[in-house]
């Protein structure tokens, strides 16, 4: 049966009611530091607690050139978390406000398009705890659906739903690799369905109590090249703890493959209340 298309305001409707019931709910208390998705790839499998509002923030930069056309890009990517159990997250995701210039090398000519990207609603369930002197890892599934919310030029087709799954292990000398696989039922321009997959690594090192980085090989879309090909970088980041619940985090990314943008550079800022 075809699902029926969320309108942007039933959408902000969910979500409203979803954080008037959390914050109805006792609030978890914040005696653990902040635990984000961003800035890397892979998701983290802790969810936010119970009663807890989290927005994950920032500005993301894109440059390349491809097939005779050099594009600029920037968007402001943010994540909205909020807690409705102790294991489960209700989530609303976008990359925002965008803006695209593309330069025709041949021609010179160029064409700015501005917009809002489309918008994905989900949920992410902490089906276990890591532990590290076990060796077992924390675990966690996402899913997702992006909707057709976005400014024309930036808009998806329809019902976009995702599946993804996330292993995180602590390692010695605050060391720690996550991996995150995962399947995507897009639609093409034409109205076809195909799947994509997603595949991502991760290992971060902690320096300090606030100072973490990462380096990643995110597959953010393995598809064929007749729905946009493989798109493969290579991530590097720090993150800055402020205090328990303000961190500040930059990261910047390599193509891997001719259907990944050049170079992608990002700063954000997470905090929770």
């Amino acid at each position: 049966m075809k699902a029926a298309i969320l309108s942007p305001t039933r959408a902000a409707t969910i979500a409203t009611a979803v954080m008037v019931g959390s914050l109805a709910a006792p609030h978890a208390r914040a005696t653990d530091a902040l635990t984000t998705d961003r800035p890397d790839f892979v998701e983290s499998s802790d969810v936010v607690g119970r009663g807890r509002v989290q927005i994950e923030t920032g500005l993301g930069f894109e440059r390349n050139e491809a097939d005779g056309l050099k594009t600029r890009a920037r968007s402001t990517p943010t994540l909205l978390r909020l807690g409705f159990r102790d294991d489960m997250e209700f989530r609303v995701e976008t990359d925002g406000v965008l803006r695209t210039r593309t330069q025709d090398l041949s021609t010179g000519l160029t064409q700015t398009e501005r917009g809002t990207a489309d918008t994905s609603i989900g949920i992410k369930w902490r089906t276990q705890e890591g532990d590290e002197a076990r060796g077992t890892p924390g675990m966690a599934w996402l899913a997702h659906v992006d909707l057709d919310t976005g400014s024309a030029a930036f808009r998806g087709q329809g019902l976009r739903p995702s599946l993804r799954f996330v292993a995180e292990w602590d390692l010695p000398n605050d060391m720690s690799i996550g991996v995150m696989p995962g399947v995507v039922a897009d639609k093409a321009d034409d109205g076809s369905r195909f799947a994509s997959g997603i595949f991502a690594v991760t290992l971060s090192k902690g320096w300090s109590p606030a100072w973490h980085t990462f380096v990643e090989i995110a597959g953010q879309q393995l598809a064929s090249r007749a729905h946009g090909g493989n798109v493969v970088s290579f991530d590097f980041g720090a993150s800055y703890l402020v205090n328990d619940s303000l961190q500040l985090d930059l990261s910047a990314s390599r193509g891997l493959t001719r259907d990944t943008p050049d170079l992608q550079w990002g700063v954000g800022v997470s905090f929770r209340f």
